[in-house]
């Protein structure tokens, strides 16, 4: 990594004065922004569900607008809830599939968005799906959703796994923490507020019959195998493992693109995946084959920041 240093100095330089050039384009309604300063898992498809609840519940008709990484979509596509995660993302179809909510993919941002109003006039705030760094795309509000753990060295790409500094987080309107943060990272923040964040999920769903469904509790104390192409592995292993069951750990590269062979093993105990896996493996996955959904938990007072500033009106270019 010490090696890498001078190119994560010139990685810097070089998005500073990207962000420096880009104008941002104001869109004709409230745009909020989630996102990371780090590659990797850091739970924002969590906290973009739990946004869109909260907006319904205050009123708001909201759309998403989300990058579509792992897709092949060239230009922009509307993402249908049971559309294929190849075209368009697992994280988009997921989403697609969980909120019910319009949403468009696309790399370039502002043209996701303005698909997105164009095809569903009724929507009247825009939340994008990882879009901290894509400056172009006009923002009220930025959620940063920081795990401890993705950080790393603290250093920029690609020396390390940071996009932005540390000192990024000193900017941003809110911090959901995921897990606990350190002094440091707090430090950060400066006078940002920072919201603790959990994930909960109780209830296992087969992967190939959605509306079949058991306790998760069920399978205390029994092996199963366990599956993950996420950016954090571990966290899922580690959920299962806190639940009493005696984990078999297969860890995928995030995004990974499943095929048959890699549940095949050769066994008859249960596998069990994320909801972001599930979205890849339903055409194939064995008949005792679970996914665990989770909702984030957050604070009412994240939520209440959230709606107070859009109706504040737009603080941030």
């Amino acid at each position: 990594a010490c090696a890498l240093r001078p190119l994560s100095a010139l990685f810097g330089a070089l998005a500073r004065r990207r962000r420096a050039r880009v104008r941002a384009q104001r869109l004709p309604v409230p745009v909020v922004i989630v996102g990371n300063i780090a590659v990797g898992g850091s739970g924002k498809t969590p906290v973009v569900a739990w946004l869109v609840e909260v907006l319904r519940a205050a009123g708001w008709q909201p759309g998403i607008v989300s990058r579509g990484h792992g897709g092949s979509v060239q230009g922009v596509a509307a993402v249908p809830a049971d559309g294929d995660p190849a075209t368009f993302g697992d994280e988009p179809v997921l989403l697609a599939r969980i909120t019910g909510c319009p949403l468009v993919v696309g790399r370039d941002r502002v043209a996701a968005a303005a698909e997105l109003l164009r095809n569903t006039p009724a929507c009247d705030v825009i939340v994008a799906d990882d879009g901290l760094q894509h400056y172009r795309l006009g923002r009220d509000i930025e959620i940063a959703v920081v795990d401890e753990a993705t950080l790393g060295n603290r250093w920029l790409l690609p020396a390390g796994p940071l996009r932005e500094p540390l000192a990024r987080l000193a900017e941003v309107d809110l911090v959901i923490a995921h897990g606990e943060l350190s002094a440091s990272t707090r430090a950060a923040a400066h006078d940002v507020p920072v919201h603790a964040m959990r994930l909960e999920g109780a209830v296992l769903q087969a992967v190939n019959e959605p509306q079949r469904t058991r306790a998760l509790a069920e399978l205390s104390g029994q092996r199963v195998h366990a599956v993950a192409g996420i950016g954090r592995p571990q966290r899922f292993f580690d959920q299962l493992a806190e639940a009493g069951l005696e984990v078999i750990a297969h860890p995928f590269a995030d995004h990974h693109a499943f095929v048959a062979e890699d549940l095949a093993f050769g066994d008859a105990r249960p596998i069990l995946m994320t909801a972001k896996d599930a979205v890849k493996c339903r055409a194939f996955a064995p008949a005792d084959s679970w996914e665990l959904p989770v909702k984030a938990q957050i604070g009412v007072d994240a939520a209440t920041r959230i709606l107070e500033k859009l109706e504040d009106g737009p603080t941030t270019a």
